[in-house]
């Protein structure tokens, strides 16, 4: 299973470039979990989860401050559907595309997915993340 994550100012040197002169990276973890989704974005949200750090100590996870837990998904064979509950607790602007990078590329990698939709509390994680700036 892989979770994406952020080597923060990379460039893209490491990973695919975006947002604030960030990469984003795939991090493969172990996992006995037999649902490929749920697992992935677990990996994502749980950030009491030390085996990420101890293989890529550089890799930032804009999720960390938040407190989210995963509800429910589905993948009708092009779109991966995510919901989510709980609290998006950007660090600061360059945090909103870390963290709609990371959910997204982690659920599309999870399912083979083409695209992903993710909701949070019930709304668009977009319109969720403009709610947890202000």
């Amino acid at each position: 299973m892989t979770a994406y994550y952020v080597l923060v100012d990379d460039g893209g040197r490491n990973g695919v470039r975006f947002g604030c002169n960030d990469s984003l990276v795939g991090i493969a973890q172990a996992s006995s979990a037999d649902e490929p989704l749920p697992s992935a974005i677990g990996a994502l949200l749980d950030s009491s989860d030390g085996a990420m750090r101890t293989h890529e100590p550089e890799a930032y996870n804009a999720l960390d401050q938040s407190r989210l837990r995963f509800l429910s998904g589905s993948f009708d064979g092009t779109t991966v559907t995510v919901y989510l509950a709980g609290v998006l607790r950007p660090g600061g602007t360059c945090d909103v595309p870390r963290m709609e990078a990371q959910l997204t590329q982690t659920a599309v990698a999870a399912t083979g997915a083409i695209r992903a939709e993710i909701y949070v509390n019930g709304r668009s994680l977009a319109e969720a993340l403009k709610l947890g700036q202000g």
